[in-house]
C-alpha cells in the first residue's frame, strides 16, 4: 500500500522565505546588536565577514529553511490527521512542539555547555520559536 502525504511546495517555499527573512529581521535591526555583543562579534569582525562573502552562508541558511519547512510540512500532514487540527491553531501546535522537543533543547545545550549569556539563548531560541509558528501557521493556511 503506497501512502501520499499531500505537501504544497508552494506553501514550503512561502515557509522557507518568511523563515529567511524573519531572520534578516531578527538580527538586523530587531536583535542584532545585543545578538552581536553576545556572540563577541564586533562591527570590524562583521565588516571582514561581508567582505569575505557572505553568499555562502546565506545559501547554506536558505537550504535549511527549506528542508525545516518541508520537514515540518510532513509534520503538520500527520499532526493534523491525529488531532483532528487544522488551520491557524494546527500549524501554531505543530510549530510549539517541533521548537520545545527539538530546537529548545540544543539551544539550552549550547548555553549551558558554551558558557554564553542566558540572554543569547532567548534570541536564538526566540528566533526559532516565532520562525517556526509562522511556518507553521503558512504552511497550514496554504
Amino acid at each position: 500500500m503506497d501512502v501520499v502525504v499531500p505537501i504544497n511546495y508552494v506553501a514550503v517555499l512561502a515557509a522557507a522565505v518568511a523563515s529567511i527573512v524573519l531572520g534578516f529581521l531578527w538580527y538586523g535591526p530587531i536583535f542584532g546588536k545585543p545578538w552581536m555583543k553576545m556572540m563577541g562579534f564586533t562591527k570590524d569582525s562583521m565588516d571582514a565577514a561581508k567582505k569575505k562573502g557572505m553568499v555562502k552562508s546565506y545559501l547554506l541558511m536558505s537550504i535549511g529553511s527549506l528542508v525545516m519547512a518541508y520537514v515540518l510540512a510532513h509534520s503538520l500532514v500527520f499532526a493534523s490527521a491525529y488531532t483532528k487540527t487544522v488551520g491557524v491553531s494546527a500549524g501554531l501546535m505543530v510549530g510549539f512542539w517541533s521548537w520545545l522537543g527539538f530546537v529548545a533543547p540544543v539551544k539550552m545545550g549550547d548555553q549551558l555547555w558554551g558558557g554564553k549569556p542566558w540572554m543569547l539563548f532567548v534570541i536564538e531560541a526566540g528566533y526559532y520559536f516565532v520562525s517556526l509558528c509562522a511556518m507553521g501557521v503558512i504552511l497550514a493556511m496554504m
